[in-house]
């Protein structure tokens, strides 16, 4: 295994990750935004109150999402299985 072959497999370790975990945390981010926004308005300083909606935010994006993440992983997992028998030489 030559160090090319270690650098791609890393980074398209990455980019994998990056796919799946990015919808998940740009919806908590938005959502916490959104959150803090109406608490400064409001002026209700509640720290406890940004759970629920990011956990409701994330689960929906997780419930739209999983059909394309799991393909994403899939398709990451069989190409990384069947490149492995190049990488032993």
């Amino acid at each position: 295994m030559t160090e090319d072959m270690v650098m791609s497999i890393t980074a398209e370790a990455l980019k994998t990750t990056i796919y799946i975990a990015g919808p998940l945390l740009a919806a908590a981010m938005c959502t916490g935004i959104m959150v803090s926004i109406m608490q400064a308005v409001t002026q209700i300083n509640e720290a406890t109150l940004t759970f629920i909606p990011k956990m409701v935010a994330v689960i929906a994006v997780l419930a739209v999402m999983a059909p394309w993440m799991l393909e994403v992983l899939q398709h990451y997992a069989s190409e990384t299985i069947t490149s492995a028998g190049g990488m032993i030489h």
